[in-house]
């Protein structure tokens, strides 16, 4: 029987593969170019194809894609066969170093927010080599970039590798001032948890609002919710353990490290997560784990839903981003060590993160900004769209003495003692968990807890590592002039906590009182909605910053906003048309036909037992009819709101115009359709519940 380690990372043409494959000088030029961005050379890339070829050739692949990541949220890929016409007839497979550099796919159907016109067609993609080339249903994966003819990024990897690069150029000039000479390269890594709901796929395929949008648009809140707290860690359900076991082959055979599984807060709903990794390779990886995800749920008769908010009144999805910054020789530069009052370097680091959150809180929101998370941030299983960090009492602590330029006495370890003799002691952890928190420590990285659970990693990693690229070419640019590097360094410290300390709130986030604290007295942002804070993105503070270093141009983030606003204003307008669909098509008709039979009933009644009440028919029959009346009445004004929005042509009024309009017409045609929905007998309701969607899958 072969264990995990037997077939782990066997679909991947990783560094094993590399060493096996190629020749010494081939292998040590790729190494290079992965791990210190040399140039890469076009011999080397030929060698490479034809090793990778013939890998996946054995491996039983046909086919190769250049595999990218558009604007779409969702990968692209576009096969070709390997074969080649040979001259008796026969074919043979091929596959050069021109083929796995460079492909090119038709840039005019993926969203370009007007970089691209209709007509302009070309497009190209580009190897992305610090990622691995993997098999999928038989095709050879290649990881790529994805930009225009006129070189413009149109996906998110692009601006991701730029981010990163830009990082690591201010983070090497920090660290040659504390005498760090061999370190090569300063990279981010990342581990994203993923949140996800498991219902069964005849249910789903009932529901037009699960098939056409992700969520429930309609549903009454079932007896048993999560109010027990009965299913978060709780024994996992066979059908669900199949599934998960499943799935974890299939990512593993990818290389991907899957580590963690179990039972979410909310009913049906699960987590994965992943051992950390370098911040690009972390991107494709979770991409590739939610397509997994669904493909697989589909071999168990499940459907894997990743919508931020399928189930009003429970728990939502979203995905905690891991953050932390480490060079190329091991060291994570957001681990304070035994005596984090005593590392200088750690605590310039942590200001950096400190005051790049605080001065960039806006790009932060905008970065996890859907139509789906907007349901989710605020509520109480999801940060709330203030944007503030935890670090804990030991590091609050000593950033406070340092400000004022006090002695720090430092923390003395509790050891835990449970009044059990048998149970072992152990020494508590320094600081709490705080799960309220959008930005918190977690003892030598961050956790960035508001993206949704359908978001690329991509957006927020790429802000965030910009902001502390930022950061720290601010120190960089004082530190370096300094006479006396000590001082300096003590002074720049004390004047970033200073000035940057309103960001740091260790409370209870959902609290009203503390947003009202941040809002007006800490000057803190509220961008509630995504409407509120894509804007936000071409704001001269938040451009400069983005296009000095090279993360960005002035046209991609022009076309960045127009493909969000315009992404968020499709996908309310498909869950409108659906939910006035189905309020006419299906839940009108069955309270009307429930109300007949009623009035049937009643009328049955009379003519049996002569001068009978009927009370109980008559006031149901009365109120189902009041219902009806307000069901119709919210679908008309939905309508017609719709038409209004097709006649708004700026996508920025469309998008207001559905936060400040459609939005609330949704809320008004499903209250009444939910109320109808506990009133009606079960038989007569057109789609599966809450309560069988939830708790329906063994």
């Amino acid at each position: 029987m072969k264990t995990v380690s037997d077939y782990f990372g066997s679909l991947v043409f990783d560094d094993r593969v590399m060493k096996a494959n190629l020749s010494a000088e081939v292998y040590a030029s790729l190494k290079k170019t992965i791990d210190e961005g040399a140039r890469l050379d076009t011999g080397v890339a030929n060698a490479v194809a034809s090793a990778m070829k013939d890998w996946a050739v054995s491996k039983g692949a046909t086919h190769f894609t250049h595999w990218f990541q558009p604007l779409t949220g969702i990968t692209a890929e576009k096969h070709d066969s390997f074969i080649s016409p040979a001259p008796d007839g026969r074919v043979i497979m091929e596959f050069s170093g021109k083929e796995l550099i460079k492909g090119e796919p038709d840039a005019s159907s993926f969203p370009s927010g007007g970089l691209r016109a209709t007509f302009e067609a070309r497009g190209y993609t580009a190897w992305d080599p610090t990622s691995y080339a993997f098999i999928k249903d038989k095709t050879l994966c290649i990881p790529t970039a994805f930009c225009s003819y006129g070189g413009e990024a149109l996906d998110k990897k692009t601006p991701l590798l730029r981010s990163m690069q830009a990082l690591n150029r201010q983070a090497m000039r920090i660290l040659k001032l504390f005498g760090n000479e061999s370190v090569k390269c300063v990279r981010t890594s990342v581990g994203p948890e993923q949140e996800y709901f498991l219902i069964d796929k005849e249910m789903f395929q009932k529901r037009k609002d699960l098939i056409f949008t992700g969520r429930t648009l309609f549903g009454a809140k079932p007896p048993k919710g999560q109010e027990m707290d009965d299913h978060y860690f709780g024994v996992i359900k066979p059908r669900v353990a199949a599934y998960m076991a499943d799935l974890n082959e299939e990512l593993w055979k990818l290389g991907i490290l899957a580590k963690t599984e179990h039972n979410e807060v909310a009913p049906a709903q699960h987590e994965l997560a992943p051992i950390y990794t370098t911040t690009n390779i972390a991107t494709d990886h979770n991409q590739l784990t939610m397509e997994i995800m669904q493909k697989v749920a589909a071999r168990h008769g499940l459907v894997c839903l990743l919508h931020e908010k399928p189930f009003a009144g429970v728990n939502g999805s979203g995905k905690h981003n891991n953050w932390s910054i480490a060079t190329d020789t091991g060291v994570n530069l957001l681990s304070p060590g035994e005596t984090p009052h005593e590392n200088a370097q750690f605590l310039l680091f942590l200001c950096a993160v400190i005051q790049a959150v605080d001065d960039y809180q806006d790009l932060l929101r905008l970065s996890v900004a859907t139509a789906g998370n907007d349901h989710r941030l605020g509520a109480n299983e999801a940060p709330p769209a203030v944007v503030s960090i935890f670090l804990g009492d030991e590091l609050t602590a000593v950033l406070d003495a340092i400000e004022k330029d006090e002695p720090y006495n430092g923390a003395e370890k509790t050891q835990m003692k449970l009044g059990v003799h048998v149970l072992p002691r152990f020494q508590r952890d320094t600081t709490d968990r705080n799960r309220t928190s959008p930005f918190a420590f977690t003892g030598n990285k961050f956790e960035f807890r508001m993206l949704g659970s359908s978001n690329s990693i991509a957006c927020a990693n790429m802000m965030l590592n910009s902001a502390v690229a930022e950061s720290l070419r601010q120190y960089a640019d004082k530190l370096e002039g300094a006479e006396d590097l000590n001082s300096a360094l003590h002074d720049l410290i004390q004047q970033v906590l200073r000035d940057h300390k309103r960001i740091i709130f260790n409370g209870n986030g959902y609290d009203d009182a503390w947003i009202k604290e941040a809002t007006e007295k800490r000057g803190l942002s509220n961008l509630r909605t995504t409407p509120d804070c894509m804007p936000r993105l071409l704001d001269e503070k938040n451009a400069s910053m983005l296009i000095s270093h090279k993360v960005f141009s002035m046209p991609e983030l022009h076309s960045r906003c127009e493909i969000m606003l315009e992404n968020y204003c499709k996908s309310v307008n498909i869950e409108a048309l659906t939910m006035a669909d189905m309020a006419k098509k299906e839940i009108l008709p069955a309270i009307e036909a429930y109300a007949a039979d009623l009035s049937s009933a009643a009328a049955a009644k009379k003519a049996a037992v002569p001068g009978v009440a009927c009370g109980y028919e008559t006031r149901l029959i009365q109120r189902l009819s009041a219902l009806v009346d307000q069901i119709d009445e919210a679908a008309e004004t939905l309508g017609q709101k719709i038409i209004q929005l097709k006649m708004i042509a700026g996508v920025t009024e469309a998008a207001n115009f559905i936060r400040d309009e459609i939005l609330p017409a949704m809320a008004a045609l499903r209250a009444p359709a939910d109320e109808a929905e506990t009133l009606t007998a079960a038989k007569y309701w057109p789609f599966p519940t809450y309560g069988d969607l939830l708790f329906g899958v063994n």
